[in-house]
């Protein structure tokens, strides 16, 4: 299964990027290991959303800046309203990015 990387740099990815880097440095753990270890929370990431996350969530803000590049799009919304059956949250500032799944499978 091929992945996109863009879960590293999530809270949650950037904190097990940390963690390795650390266990690296201190020779907890080999640098190829800690590799595998990033490669397989790609696809566990990437396996997780597309299975277990069932909800939809829309969301409305005013649009500051998109672009596409390498079939990547990147939106910066601002005052971003994000509403799902449940919910409704306001945040500030956030920032969008989007790839093509089917990519993936090329």
């Amino acid at each position: 299964m091929a992945t996109f990387e863009l879960y590293r740099r999530s809270s949650i990815g950037m904190c097990l990027t940390e963690t390795l880097d650390e266990m690296v440095s201190n020779g907890t753990l080999s640098p190829e290991l800690a590799i595998q270890v990033l490669v397989q929370f790609d696809k566990s990431m990437t396996e997780a959303l597309e299975t277990q996350v069932k909800s939809k969530v829309s969301i409305k803000g005013h649009l500051h800046t998109y672009r596409f590049c390498d079939n990547v799009w990147t939106f910066i919304l601002q005052d971003a309203t994000f509403k799902n059956e449940e919910s409704s949250e306001t945040v500030g500032r956030v920032k969008i990015v989007a790839c093509d799944s089917k990519l993936l499978t090329q």
